[in-house]
């Protein structure tokens, strides 16, 4: 028996026609609030922060949640993956993520290079990398910039420091 099922015009637009609607990020996040940070779930992170296990203590990196000074210890860590997960986080505060585009690690620095909120003297330094892997996603990044620009699309943040923060 073949597991190939071939659907006749009339069935394919019968499920075209069913289709549930799709949400906009907007409307989904409207639905699904996320719930409300505590103090026992910044307890938690900071408990968390310390777990021998560097998988979990790249879950905190990569929480938008992260009070500041988790982030400064996080951003020290000596395991590269939590370092990365502290560098590609759009909650890092620009002065960490300033500390990370100088990391041993040619990942950590990389990520760095493709966080959408890196200021532009960030981007000056990664741009003159000792890796070639860097200085090419540093070039990318600004050829998409560059391509939503000529598109006329919101602008991707090459090198713009947030107004705002989550």
């Amino acid at each position: 028996m073949s597991c190939i099922r071939f659907n006749t015009p009339a069935q394919r637009q019968a499920m075209r026609d069913h289709s549930p609607a799709m949400l906009t990020a907007e409307e989904a996040a409207a639905l699904h609030p996320a719930p409300e940070f505590t103090e026992s779930k910044l307890r938690r992170l900071r408990l968390l922060a310390t777990n021998p296990n560097p998988k979990i203590r790249e879950a905190v990196a990569s929480s938008y949640n992260t009070p500041e000074d988790l982030f400064v210890t996080l951003a020290n860590d000596p395991d590269e993956g939590v370092r990365g997960c502290v560098a590609k986080n759009e909650a890092t505060p620009c002065d960490i993520l300033r500390s990370l585009a100088s990391d041993r690690s040619e990942t950590v620095r990389g990520w760095v290079a493709v966080n959408y909120y890196v200021p532009s003297d960030v981007m000056e330094k990664l741009a003159q990398d000792r890796s070639r892997t860097v200085r090419s996603l540093v070039k990318w990044k600004a050829e998409l910039a560059a391509e939503a620009e000529n598109a006329g699309e919101p602008q991707i943040a090459q090198t713009a420091e947030p107004a705002l923060r989550p």
